[in-house]
């Protein structure tokens, strides 16, 4: 829970420094910030997935990695033919035309800033990845957390820019990320994670999260394009496979 609670409060801090601070981040800071968050997702994703997949010798690390690529490749099927990307798409597109449509020199209102941050906010798949990651190891592990602070720091960077716009509006959108994110690390925590854990089989997910967080990197340094929201179920074939197959 403690990178859904921070993720939250770093959307209400960028609305508070974007009315505050005037003019905008230098580009070569932007640059910079963009490089981090890259090597952060990557170093995240990569330690997750190592520390899954080796824990029990190299010979089951072996056979974890073939269920988590069979797990990914049925996922992305699965998410594929339940249109999870395509929904998360129109989401952002719905974003993108209230931003189109703001008029110029008139602050909107508070219900505007709201809806566009919700919607923007809530449709990034790193959130659920996080919340999953939290909810699987339990507690308020800081290591658990570091998806989630990644996704953190894109969103203050975000309202940041909105709240000139919007006004303190975008930073109402903390709110439906803390239920958002905040459900599915409860539900995670206190159906899934006993279950996991009872089987060996928190580690599976584990891995499956790892790649998915690398994938984020590749997604931030522009090097390609994943329909990352189709993976999703993916975190369900990755344990029962696990626990079929082994």
């Amino acid at each position: 829970m403690l990178g859904t609670l921070l993720n939250a409060g770093a959307i209400v801090l960028g609305a508070v420094l974007g009315r505050v601070v005037r003019g905008p981040w230098a580009m070569e800071n932007q640059l910079f910030l963009k490089l981090l968050l890259g090597l952060a997702a990557a170093a995240a994703g990569l330690r997750l997935c190592w520390v899954s997949l080796w824990a029990e010798g190299f010979r089951a690390g072996l056979w974890q990695l073939a269920f988590v690529l069979l797990a990914m490749i049925l996922g992305k099927l699965t998410g594929r033919l339940l249109g999870l990307q395509k929904f998360s798409n129109r989401l952002g597109r719905f974003a993108r035309e209230r931003l189109a449509a703001l008029p110029p020199n008139r602050t909107p209102p508070v219900a505007e800033g709201l809806n566009v941050g919700a919607a923007l906010f809530c449709a990034a798949p790193l959130g659920i990845f996080g919340a999953v990651a939290e909810g699987v190891a339990g507690g308020w592990l800081l290591l658990a957390a570091l998806p989630l602070l990644i996704k953190a720091v894109m969103d203050g960077l975000a309202t940041f820019g909105f709240a000139r716009m919007f006004g303190w509006g975008i930073g109402l959108a903390a709110l439906p990320v803390l239920a958002f994110q905040g459900t599915i690390f409860l539900l995670v925590a206190e159906f899934a994670a006993p279950w996991l854990a009872a089987h060996q089989l928190a580690g599976a997910v584990n891995a499956t999260l790892g790649l998915l967080v690398f994938c984020v990197a590749l997604v931030i340094f522009e090097v390609k394009r994943i329909a990352l929201a189709d993976y999703l179920p993916s975190l369900v074939f990755a344990p029962l496979l696990t626990w079929w197959l082994r």
